[in-house]
């Protein structure tokens, strides 16, 4: 049977008799709703004995984390109207979403967003009938879930995303519960070193609470096996202030948590009101909490003889196999109504007068804090004119710049005019990158302990809004829960280890294209990663650094919200970026390398050709007027360098040799304008490519990624790319392309192969091709660079 709900003795504590009454109650309708969503199709205030039809067919949903998240979100609304905190809420745990979505339902904004879940029998029905049922919604807090900016679909993520939420909102508390079980992922442990990126004075305050329930899904969790104060000195060698509520009995525990939170949220008072009357931001303590109840917490003690509550067997659906198993049938309604639904909801199915009125009002709900839906608070960014840091290009493919170091200015200037919405954030790499102008303006953020040698080069200062620590899931997380809060944001990155983030930009990606079907979701600003020391600069990382695999990744997203950039100097860039801060809803991937590369556009041009995405440059090409007779493509820095290059050595062995060279700046040009919004029509693709003449496309990433965009294209059959093939070492560039075929030789010689009167004509020159190819590479051997005339290269016409 299920256990009864006990009647409520004194304890003492904060609570006085009638308040602890109502928070019990209020928080029983949570747990009796959280039920009722993954069991009930009908008849959901029990006005009926409960039969078998009631039932849904198929049970789905979790039910062991969630008494305990409805818990802690019953006692922060508490705190939240007794002392006008502006707060949200963050489910770590990935399927506990009933434990939200009941408090959320019960003060009454998800029937304002959703009127069909109206606060009556009906609408119940309806909110029951719909949770992990076929057109309804997920386990998770999705994005349909009002005052969620935090899903839990992969777990790890939850206090990185806390964080980034805090950062730059000083009045905000983020609350946020971290499950046992997500607690042992390798993000979620780096992630507590957060607090010592929190700089009291200009940003909120993050007040985990880390849920320890016992299991996972069929194994123990490892914080909740280790002796308490073991526990108490891993989270105060983290630098936390961890503080205890521990037990299964209702009144105990209300008036613990009542007593801990007050507690915590006097600490967290305190450390904001000094720093902020002295005006010095030093490292914080700040406080946590450590939540241990039972798994499945007032639920069925026990199924079929074996114990479920306080053990794994509740963390999903406690009692399975309801229909055609009159004894589950009878022990579910007996702890249905262990909750005393009649005593909760009128006769209409509206929570009583009484228990509404403990709930907080307005936008302090934390289901509808306008910080959880962040584009109600997003403004758009001061931007300076990026025409005004463009590189001078007299002549097309004469000079070298290093593409990123404008950024860098650019960066900084829009730091400077957005000083409390804008952060960069990178591992130890912004320097590096060629970013390191941003420190003009805003330092690193460091509030840990300084020493002398510091201040000479360190750039690192207490209020620093450069965010740089060496894990990128957290910074990822910072940036998502950022932005997510109505900010802006850049993060810049090494081609090779933007891997890392492959599960977090696949989570964010999802997020997006839910919430772009959602009406009550205002945009946001757009995620923008620069991918830098890219895969064919890596002469001294070798192998190990040479992987432009995320564009793979990115391409299995939904195109309504992934965009991939390649721009091949400097103009280029600064107008991509340009365009990427702008934008919102999007994930935007820019590729481009941080070496000295050679500069093709000057910035009107440069604009021309972003806004395009693609396009035929006619100072590379010789068939104006008429049928070229290859199509020579390069899409990236060093690709389109080499295709140049293979282009002008062809029209130096074939003067009559009509070549077209189009380079590609934005990917999704390559797709159908039926596949993604950057697609190109067929009639302009084949305008641009030909119907029927060879391509020859020298690609910055894994070769099939460009077959996979362009398979419908007519002229498919005649597409042949070259890109990176993990053929790598501690190579120089022109060697390593070589050994994967994007260099100039190799190019040269495939367009000979392809153009059928060069087949036999070619031999000789493709023989003085091949002999090149290996003076080239013994010249790397013996003097560890490439020959200068290669380094060097510039366009000759």
């Amino acid at each position: 049977m299920a256990r009864p709900a006990a009647e409520l003795t004194p304890t003492t504590g904060p609570l006085t008799q009638e308040a602890l009454a109502r928070i019990d109650a209020y928080w029983r309708a949570c747990n009796y709703l959280a039920a009722g969503m993954i069991y009930l199709q009908d008849n959901p205030l029990l006005r009926e004995p409960l039969k078998a039809e009631h039932v849904k067919n198929r049970l789905l949903g979790h039910w062991g984390a969630s008494p305990g998240l409805s818990f802690m979100y019953v006692h922060l609304n508490r705190l939240i109207l007794e002392q006008d905190l502006e707060a949200i809420f963050l489910a770590g745990p990935g399927h506990g979403a009933p434990g939200v979505l009941a408090p959320v339902y019960l003060e009454g904004t998800y029937s304002e967003v959703y009127p069909d879940k109206s606060e009556d029998e009906e609408g119940l029905r309806g909110f029951f009938k719909q949770f992990s049922f076929p057109g309804g919604i997920g386990s998770h807090c999705t994005p349909e879930t009002p005052g969620s900016i935090h899903e839990g679909g992969e777990l790890g993520y939850s206090i990185s995303h806390a964080f980034g939420a805090a950062f730059d909102n000083p009045d905000l508390v983020v609350a946020v519960a971290v499950g046992d079980g997500e607690a042992e992922t390798g993000p979620l442990a780096t992630s507590w070193h957060s607090n010592k990126f929190l700089n009291p004075i200009r940003d909120g305050a993050v007040l985990p609470i880390l849920h320890l329930n016992g299991y996972k899904i069929n194994n123990p969790t490892l914080l909740a096996r280790i002796p308490g104060e073991e526990l108490a000195s891993l989270f105060r060698g983290y630098g936390w202030t961890p503080h205890f509520v521990e037990g299964d009995d209702p009144a105990t525990m209300h008036q613990q948590m009542a007593a801990t939170l007050d507690r915590c949220l006097a600490e967290i008072r305190a450390i904001q009101g000094e720093a902020r009357r002295s005006g010095q931001a030093t490292r914080a303590h700040w406080p946590m909490i450590v939540l241990r109840t039972p798994k499945g917490w007032t639920g069925p003690e026990s199924v079929d003889g074996r114990k479920v509550e306080g053990s794994w067997r509740a963390h999903q659906v406690p009692l399975a196999g309801i229909h055609g198993n009159p004894s589950h049938l009878r022990q579910l309604e007996a702890w249905l109504r262990s909750y005393r639904p009649e005593e909760l909801f009128d006769e209409t199915g509206r929570l009583m007068p009484e228990l509404k009125a403990i709930a907080p009002r307005g936008p302090r709900r934390m289901s509808a804090s306008p910080h959880a839906n962040g584009g109600l608070v997003r403004r758009a960014l001061r931007m300076p004119d990026f025409r005004h840091y463009a590189q001078e290009v007299p002549k097309p493919a004469q000079l070298t710049a290093m593409n990123t170091k404008p950024l860098g200015a650019l960066l900084r200037d829009v730091m400077a005019r957005n000083a409390d919405n804008f952060r960069v954030f990178g591992p130890d790499e912004n320097t590096s990158n060629k970013l390191d102008a941003i420190y003009e303006v805003s330092k690193k953020l460091w509030l840990a302990d300084y020493r002398p040698e510091d201040a000479d080069g360190g750039e690192l200062a207490p209020d620093g809004r450069v965010m740089e620590m060496l894990s990128e899931h957290t910074l990822e997380g910072w940036f998502e829960g950022y932005v997510l809060t109505g900010r802006h944001g850049f993060f810049a990155t090494y081609e090779a280890f933007v891997h890392v983030i492959d599960s977090m930009y696949n989570q964010h990606a999802k997020w997006l294209a839910i919430s772009e079907e959602i009406p009550w979701r205002a945009p946001i600003s757009s995620i923008n990663l620069l991918i830098t020391s890219t895969v064919w600069r890596q002469d001294h990382n070798g192998f190990t650094h040479q992987d432009p695999g995320f564009l793979d990744v990115v391409v299995n997203k939904n195109p309504e919200v992934t965009r991939i950039y390649l721009p091949p100097d400097v103009n280029c860039l600064l107008s991509t970026v340009d365009h990427c801060l702008r934008s919102h809803d999007d994930i935007n991937v820019i590729v481009c390398d941080k070496q000295n590369h050679l500069q093709y556009l000057d910035m009107d041009a440069a604009i021309k050709h972003c806004t395009k995405g693609l396009g035929i440059w006619d100072w590379a090409s010789n068939d104006q007027g008429a049928e070229p007779d290859v199509v020579m493509a390069g899409c990236g820095d060093i690709p389109t360098k080499e295709a140049l290059a293979a282009t002008a050595l062809l029209r130096e062995h074939f003067p009559d040799l009509k070549i077209r060279f189009i380079n590609v700046v934005d990917l999704f040009r390559m797709t159908p304008d039926t596949e993604h919004p950057h697609g190109l029509s067929d009639r302009d693709f084949d305008g641009l490519f030909t119907r029927d003449r060879p391509i020859i496309f020298n690609f910055h990433g894994y070769p099939w990624l460009i077959h996979r965009l362009a398979y419908r294209r007519t002229n498919h059959k005649n597409l042949h790319v070259r890109g990176y093939k993990e053929k790598g070492n501690i190579n120089t560039p022109l060697e390593l392309a070589i050994n994967n075929e994007i260099d100039r030789f190799s190019l040269a010689i495939d367009v000979i192969n392809r153009v059928p009167r060069l087949q036999v004509a070619g031999a000789h020159v493709k023989e003085c091709l091949r002999d090149r190819q290996i003076e080239c590479r013994q010249y790397a051997y013996s003097y560890g660079i490439d020959k200068p005339e290669v380094a060097d290269w510039t366009w000759p016409h």
